[in-house]
């Protein structure tokens, strides 16, 4: 091997080490990364930060929507909670076991819940508060424990399409089902604003097909604004 191809190969893994560096150094630091640490403090102690903690039916800011649970939001829109992916609704977190927060609707609308879904409901809203002009969904999630042993309410078992609903009507109760029942997911209630395609709700798991959640609820949603936050209803 000549002198100059040996320096070259040290070069780069010089270089190849240092972008590693560079990015596990942002990835232990983002935002992100901080509001997990909040979360993990939250569900360890949640009466240490009772100033987090939001109450179902709040109003904030003369919002539209009602919080439809009470808890801290741990992760919000916009979030990278995994590599390459942002989050595209907010994570509302109980700090109790599961089977025992009340969801409730935000808003007005239909509820549906698909034959297969164990955990989740979406509700169509006709007349989107903020847009009259448009339709919108809203998505709610994670409704049963680790095996699928759902929390959903009776009123809607799977198969349920269209049934009228009430701003605050009973969905369930928090759960931790992430679909692998070795991997809980924490208990939380994920809720997103999903938009509409003529008729129909766009994949929520994208959040280009999802609505910032702000301005539906009267507090800074949105990861891209509130870098390290934990959003609290400042009424």
């Amino acid at each position: 091997m000549s002198r100059k191809l040996f320096w070259s190969g040290i070069t780069l893994v010089v270089v190849i080490s240092i972008a590693a560096g560079l990015l596990y150094f942002y990835w232990e630091n983002r935002p992100t990364a901080i509001r997990a640490t909040q979360v993990f403090t939250w569900l360890k102690n949640p009466a240490s930060h009772s100033e987090w903690k939001i109450q179902a039916g709040v109003h904030c800011n003369n919002a539209p929507f009602a919080f439809p649970t009470t808890g801290m939001v741990g992760f919000l829109w916009g979030d990278t909670i995994q590599f390459g992916a942002r989050h595209q609704g907010i994570d509302i977190f109980s700090g109790t076991d599961i089977g025992i927060i009340r969801v409730t609707a935000a808003y007005d609308g239909y509820l549906t819940r698909l034959s297969n879904w164990k955990s989740a409901v979406i509700e169509r809203v006709p007349n989107d508060p903020l847009h009259p002009e448009r339709q919108i969904w809203i998505y709610y999630a994670h409704m049963a424990d680790a095996y699928g042993n759902s929390f959903i309410s009776s009123e809607f078992p799977a198969g349920t399409s269209e049934k009228q609903i009430t701003m605050g009507t009973f969905l369930g109760y928090m759960g931790d089902y992430s679909g692998d029942p070795n991997s809980p997911v924490g208990v939380h209630l994920h809720i997103s604003i999903d938009k509409d395609d003529h008729g129909h709700f766009m994949n929520e798991l994208n959040i280009d097909n999802t609505y910032d959640p702000s301005p539906y609820f009267g507090m800074e949603l949105n990861a891209d604004v509130n870098k390290i936050q934990i959003p609290t209803c400042t009424n």
